[in-house]
């Protein structure tokens, strides 16, 4: 099997069509969580006191992390066996759906219990369909890019990540400036009815995009693999236990942008626009710099760009809480800019490439899908455990920081566990003896 790669503009056609398909599968997926910070204890919980208000509501922000690993079961078998795009049309769809019925959910005073279970339901929706957007999205474009320019182009699919979380919160920056019961009543809908406007966009730019070589190859060679998650199981799971433990770096991602939102609001007083605006600045600066740290890691390995950023969020985290407890706003952009723009965007921009590059093209849906969404479990739970960590005064926040700098060790030291792929051709990628003569002994073809 060749697993030839594409050349002329299909490249960059993936490249754009992750770009935006991420954009708005996270746009759906953070305007939740800017809400759950914002709203929903009021909305969802009204009978619950404020600190228990908003501990509900950040589980059910937790719900959707635990909804992604079985999400990644299903759509990581079927975007090996039936194809890529296939199931990232489903995703997208179901996304977008799911987005737009929590927004017509009547509130608690109107159905009592039943809001916050159709709010959950909604996010388990979410999660589900959560589960195969990145994976899917960077297997198929590092299959369609050029050798020695994976990293660049399948960084997109991060780049389209952290443009979905910018529109996302700048949807919610004129909502969180309405009057309180404005905001309450119907004003937080706003952002999610919305949705449904870009996801028909991104729906039909997903739908132009063909598949890749790698698998179209797959198929006319008859190597589909009937059952992917076995094959995973028994050759990937060093793969597996790797990412998961290179993955504790994006704790860093939901800790800040929804219990540091909170946090800073809440205790120190900063206003709730000042800190959406400071989130909005710190990813439009991770959309221009995760290509170029992916690019980087062309030239000089993925290995050594992921651990600097991880390294270097250890560092910076402290620097973005002590900010905050300053209650200047200027310098808690600056210290945003520096844990966000420059430091996390690095192992954020390798990573796409890095995890997919561990599997070859039989299973490389479902070993990326499985692991990143169990590696992604810690981050649901984060900013409840942060809500439950944080103490008064002006050093409250130092415990959190030192678990989050211990997690972010831990994910640079586990990127030097596993070989460099950076220059290994596609074909080679995730095959060793074990995994080549394990093929035949499941080869179907792919009629359901």
């Amino acid at each position: 099997m060749s697993h030839t790669t594409t050349t002329g503009q299909t490249p960059q056609k993936a490249a754009l069509a992750s770009f935006l398909g991420s954009m708005v599968e996270y746009y759906d997926f953070f305007i939740y969580g800017s809400a759950s910070a914002l709203v929903f204890s009021h909305v969802f919980f009204p009978d619950a006191g404020a600190a228990t208000g908003t501990l509900a509501a950040l589980a059910t922000f937790a719900v959707a992390y635990i909804a992604r690993p079985i999400g990644s079961f299903f759509l990581g078998h079927f975007g090996d066996r039936i194809g890529r795009k296939r199931v990232l049309i489903f995703t997208l769809a179901t996304m977008g759906g799911s987005t737009f019925l929590i927004g017509c959910l009547p509130s608690y005073s109107v159905i009592g219990v039943w809001a916050p279970i159709l709010l959950v339901l909604c996010r388990v929706a979410q999660g589900f369909s959560a589960a195969g957007e990145q994976s899917g999205a960077s297997s198929m474009t590092l299959e369609h890019s050029p050798e020695g320019r994976r990293g660049y182009f399948t960084s997109f699919t991060l780049s389209g990540t952290q443009a979905g979380l910018v529109v996302a919160t700048l949807a919610f920056i004129p909502v969180a400036a309405l009057p309180t019961e404005a905001l309450y009543s119907w004003g937080w809908r706003v952002p999610f009815w919305a949705s449904a406007i870009v996801v028909i966009v991104a729906m039909i730019v997903r739908r132009t995009l063909e598949e890749p070589p790698a698998f179209e190859e797959m198929k006319e060679s008859q190597e589909v693999v009937k059952f992917p998650l076995m094959v995973f199981i028994r050759h990937y799971w060093g793969s597996f236990l790797r990412i998961v433990v290179c993955h504790l770096y994006a704790t860093i991602s939901t800790t800040v942008t929804v219990f540091g939102l909170g946090y800073a609001v809440e205790q120190w007083n900063i206003s709730r626009s000042s800190m959406l605006w400071t989130i909005v600045i710190s990813n439009i600066g991770q959309v221009v710099t995760i290509p170029l740290w992916a690019k980087l890691s062309d030239k000089i390995g993925r290995r050594p760009v992921f651990a600097v950023g991880a390294l270097g969020c250890a560092a910076s985290v402290f620097v973005y809480f002590w900010a905050i407890t300053t209650s200047n706003w200027s310098l808690v952009v600056l210290a945003s800019v520096l844990l966000g723009s420059v430091c996390y965007a690095a192992p954020n921009g390798v990573w796409p490439s890095l995890y997919a590059e561990m599997f070859d093209a039989r299973v490389r849906y479902t070993g990326l899908a499985v692991s990143t969404q169990f590696a992604n479990v810690p981050q649901g739970f984060l900013p409840t455990i942060a809500a439950l960590m944080i103490g008064t005064g002006a050093f409250g926040w130092v415990p959190l920081a030192i678990l989050l700098a211990v997690l972010c060790v831990l994910a640079a030291a586990a990127a030097f566990a596993g070989r460099e792929t950076a220059h290994v051709p596609l074909k080679q990628l995730g095959r060793t003896p074990r995994t080549t003569a394990a093929a035949p002994a499941a080869r179907v073809t792919t009629t359901l």
